[in-house]
């Protein structure tokens, strides 16, 4: 199966064949990304989906100089337990 990841509206997608499977949304607040919700389809679960889609934000804070807020449970536990994701959250 092949998943495209796309970034537009404060909102990281999965999309398969042009259908959104799974998205993450987050809120622009100056140098902070507050990420709101993760949602992945039940077909795409258990794949890793909502982790590239974490992995996807985080590098994206990164590249503009942003930390990450996780109020989203799911983000925060992905992040919680990915080290090399840790360097970009809100203090």
């Amino acid at each position: 199966m092949s998943v495209d990841f796309k970034h537009e509206n404060n909102k990281f997608s999965a999309l398969e064949n042009s259908e959104e499977l799974a998205f993450l949304s987050y809120e622009s607040n100056g140098d902070v990304l507050t990420v709101d919700h993760t949602e992945v389809s039940p077909q795409l679960e258990g794949q890793g989906i909502g982790k590239k889609l974490v992995e996807q934000v985080v590098e994206y804070a990164r590249s503009e100089n942003k930390t990450i807020d996780p109020q989203c449970p799911f983000a925060d536990g992905v992040i919680e337990k990915t080290p090399e994701f840790q360097d970009v959250v809100a203090k």
